[in-house]
């Protein structure tokens, strides 16, 4: 089984020091750096402008993965896009026309993403599958970090890994919420190869960092 990507999560960092926690992720092997935008409005939770993005992007080479909870979400893209951002997911829930915002974020030269909250069906995802580099399943219900894994999760992983199968998707599949090494493996088992980690990854400080990654890769 070949290992998933591991993406560290910011919002379980330190805020005082974020430039040297995403450079200390790198060094401690992460994939991608996963940065929650909440907008106190679409989740119950505020955190990262784009010019928190833009101070942080010097820190590191490794991939920004940021994770739009905000609505609408279609002012936003270009601002986050020239701070930094590598790849943009956006849930359908958050503008009234996905395809159009896929579309948006491909001709900003990023790649697009789409976030599928817990009780939003596949069927949305079916329809602009062509235009996804990355399909995120949320594994709790999105705005906070440190909460439990919701197991039919892993139902819906397998059900995602076998529609982008059929579709010819090279699209990621990343799960977020409540990901730890006790169920890495299910969920590489199910489809995943990204996992986004938080409160794990980060306990016991930068000294921990590399263990814990290490642990989500070989779990």
């Amino acid at each position: 089984m070949t290992a998933p990507l591991i993406c560290p999560s910011i919002l379980a960092s330190d805020f005082a020091r974020l430039g040297e926690e995403v450079a200390a992720l790198e060094a401690a092997g992460a994939d991608w750096i996963h940065v929650d935008v909440m907008d106190g409005h679409f989740v119950p939770n505020i955190t990262l402008g784009p010019d928190i993005v833009k101070a942080i992007r010097p820190h590191t080479t490794l991939p920004f993965d940021v994770h739009l909870m905000v609505a609408p979400v279609d002012p936003w893209l270009e601002a986050y896009r020239e701070a930094g951002a590598d790849i943009l997911t956006v849930h359908p829930e958050s503008g009234p026309h996905l395809h159009r915002t896929l579309g948006r974020i491909r001709q900003l030269g990023a790649k697009a993403g789409v976030v599928l909250n817990p009780g939003t069906p596949l069927d949305v995802l079916a329809e602009v599958v062509d235009l996804v580099d990355l399909v995120l399943l949320m594994s709790v219900n999105p705005g906070f970090g440190g909460q439990s894994f919701i197991d039919t999760t892993l139902r819906k992983i397998e059900r995602t890994r076998a529609l982008l199968d059929a579709a010819g998707s090279k699209a990621h599949l990343q799960v977020d919420g409540g990901v730890t090494s006790a169920n890495a493996a299910a969920c590489v088992a199910a489809g995943a190869d990204a996992l986004v980690a938080g409160s794990f990854v980060f306990k016991g400080g930068p000294s921990a960092y590399a263990a814990n990654i290490a642990a989500m890769k070989s779990a």
